[in-house]
């Protein structure tokens, strides 16, 4: 029995909204000024007879900027259909915060988190969490959201949907190149799609082929991955202890989202007691691998933890 959010019962998918478009450079900082200036708060900032000029896109764009931005936490509606900057976004976006206009790989990795940990995006979440083999196409990913999408009922899901799901989910990652090939020229799509700079997929020589690259993250900092046990702690369970196989191969987990080796996640998760100042601490006691905690981090601990990485970056700049 496959375990894991989207095979619950009452899951709602979400396989559209992004309009085809990828997300892009810049477009987070857009909807969180646009958001933020609104007063009242109000949707109409996307919708009303100036959204076109004030995002300088097409109609379609707008709605898939208002799209990204809430699928990566940095705007959120509430009732009344009023939107409201949350605070991650404020922390990251803001134009004294960490990283307005995503300069940082910091930035990459934990926006990549927050879009593919939760399964709101139908197709991100399954391809990072259940998709069984390392090496697919577009083709292989249409067939397996469509079977899911027939064996949980989701009679809204259309084949069409789903394939321009599955087609803006690669192009997002792996961006087409203009000669169809390694090493051709670049489209200008695919260098305003940052995620490919992630080094998450990577295109394989054959036709539409596609590879999972698992293992070490470079550029993936201490905080950002403290930040996303955090938030999978969180969401996962209540209790203070933490198992290493929860961390590595749960559905939503750093270990999954990441692509991490249990190897990778073992050197992780032993710098955690430093970077909680003692919050977090790594015990193998008996042959038992597990993360204890002191106690339940708040959310605007977890963005401090976050933090960690601009600051040590700016340390670098400077040095």
């Amino acid at each position: 029995m496959l375990r894991g959010p989207l095979y619950q019962d009452g899951y709602r998918p979400q396989l559209s909204g992004h309009e085809t478009f990828p997300l892009r450079y810049g477009w987070l900082k857009k909807a969180f000024d646009a958001v933020d200036a609104a007063d009242p708060p109000d949707h109409a900032v996307f919708s009303g007879e100036d959204a076109i000029a004030r995002f300088g896109v097409g109609k379609n764009m707008v709605a898939s900027i208002r799209h990204w931005a809430t699928a990566a936490g940095v705007i959120k509606e509430a009732a009344g259909r009023q939107l409201f900057a949350t605070p991650l976004g404020r922390r990251v976006f803001d134009d004294d915060g960490l990283d307005p206009y995503m300069e940082h790989p910091a930035t990459l990795w934990l926006i990549h988190w927050r879009l593919c940990s939760r399964p709101a995006k139908t197709t991100w979440f399954w391809a990072f969490n259940h998709c069984p083999v390392p090496f697919f196409d577009r083709e292989m990913l249409v067939r397996a959201i469509e079977k899911l999408a027939g064996d949980c009922g989701w009679n809204q899901a259309s084949s069409a949907t789903v394939r321009r799901d599955v087609t803006c989910f690669v192009r997002m990652y792996a961006p087409q190149d203009r000669s169809g090939a390694p090493g051709g020229n670049v489209r200008e799509d695919a260098l305003e799609s940052p995620f490919a700079e992630l080094g998450l997929i990577r295109r394989t020589g054959r036709h539409d082929g596609f590879r999972f690259v698992r293992g070490r993250k470079r550029s993936l900092g201490a905080g950002v991955f403290a930040y996303a046990v955090t938030d999978f702690w969180k969401r996962f369970s209540d209790a203070q202890t933490l198992s290493f196989e929860a961390l590595v191969h749960e559905p939503g987990s750093p270990g999954r989202i990441f692509l991490l080796d249990e190897d990778d996640v073992v050197e992780r998760v032993a710098e955690l007691e430093e970077v909680s100042g003692g919050v977090y601490h790594w015990s193998e006691t008996a042959g038992l691998k597990q993360l204890i905690r002191s106690r339940a981090l708040a959310p605007d601990d977890a963005l401090d933890l976050m933090a960690v990485d601009y600051r040590a970056g700016a340390r670098r700049d400077a040095a």
